[in-house]
């Protein structure tokens, strides 16, 4: 039986020696000041927001960003983007990505998207997930909208079930596909409204609420918003493909 740690800080600071790791999985925590020094092995996997990573004395950071950004345009166009043209470039990107994937998608049978590849979340959960991203920070935070989050979005791994609860959330739906599409494409259409109405001075202003509760209490202005919207639905697609890779050559 695998041993599972969850919200737990008795790994702060310690040493690990000597031991066998095989298949150790570390998942949404807190690394920084993270060593792996005289270790062996392989197919080592490492996935996440890094400021700096280090391989044997080599600063990788640089090459492993401009790798991403290379195999993966939209992502830069969603990270730069500062003026109204550019969000609108952005999404332009996005939506024509996602058109793509998503005809790609309905090729394979309905149990096959609901398959996760290493642990991570099925095509379907990914859907979900990018529903309750735009049902926050657009439909919430931008829009204001007075209820703004569909039930069949899904949250990050860190957020309480008390807390999605409150949302009005239904974790433990198994929608279709197409029940999570008809929600998902209604909010992308939300989305191109916005940004082909952007200004400059709409992207400074200043949203009248945070995007959800469990949100820090600061200020939440409409660029950031919409530029969190644009980074999920851009990294979400990079994962989206390389598990539809996978579950094709399963199919």
């Amino acid at each position: 039986m695998v041993s599972e740690y969850t919200e737990s800080d008795q790994f702060r600071g310690a040493r690990i020696h000597l031991c066998t790791l095989d298949g150790l999985e570390i998942r949404d925590c807190e690394v920084t000041g993270l060593k792996i020094v005289d270790c062996y092995g392989s197919d080592v996997s490492l996935g996440g927001l890094f400021e700096r990573v280090v391989v044997n004395d080599v600063d990788v950071t640089a090459y492993v960003e401009a790798e991403l950004d290379r195999r993966h345009p939209a992502r830069v166009l969603a990270r730069d983007a500062a003026s109204p043209e550019d969000y609108r470039a952005a999404w332009d990107a996005i939506e024509t990505l996602w058109s793509e994937t998503l005809d790609r998608a309905k090729l394979l049978p309905e149990a096959t998207l609901h398959e996760q590849v290493d642990g991570e979340w099925s095509f379907v959960e990914t859907q979900r997930h990018l529903l309750l991203a735009s049902d926050a920070w657009l439909g919430n935070a931008v829009l204001e909208e007075e209820a703004p989050y569909h039930p069949l979005g899904y949250p990050h791994g860190g957020m309480p079930p008390e807390e999605a609860a409150k949302l009005g959330l239904t974790l433990e739906a198994t929608p279709t596909l197409e029940e999570v599409l008809a929600p998902r494409l209604a909010r992308m259409a939300a989305m191109r409204r916005v940004v082909d109405g952007l200004t400059a001075a709409g992207l400074d202003r200043v949203c009248g609420r945070k995007p959800a509760d469990p949100y820090p209490d600061q200020e939440y202005v409409v660029r950031r918003c919409l530029k969190v919207v644009l980074k999920e639905e851009a990294e979400h697609h990079r994962y989206a493909v390389r598990d539809l890779a996978v579950l094709e050559a399963r199919a």
